[in-house]
């Protein structure tokens, strides 16, 4: 069953290629969403997916991004299916 999770990282996550990489580690799993800066600063990440690519896809995204990531806030949410792919809004 797919699922949504709507995060947002918080820290030093604007201008450090952090919705690139997003992009990048996204296409060597089965999800689909989009990444997008925020006016206060952090980053909004939208997945949709089977919950455990969901984590594996996530857990890939820290690893790269870690650094820059302060904390997080993580949202569930009912699945759409509007997404035909990843990208960065």
């Amino acid at each position: 069953m797919r699922t949504c999770r709507r995060i947002h990282f918080f820290g030093n996550v604007q201008g450090v290629g952090f919705r690139y990489t997003t992009c990048s580690v996204a296409r060597g799993f089965d999800v689909t969403g989009f990444v997008r800066n925020r006016r206060d600063g952090d980053v909004e990440l939208i997945v949709e997916g089977k919950s455990k690519k969901i984590e594996r896809f996530l857990d890939a995204l820290r690893d790269r991004m870690g650094g820059y990531i302060e904390r997080e806030e993580a949202f569930d949410e009912p699945a759409t299916g509007e997404f035909g792919g990843f990208g960065i809004r």
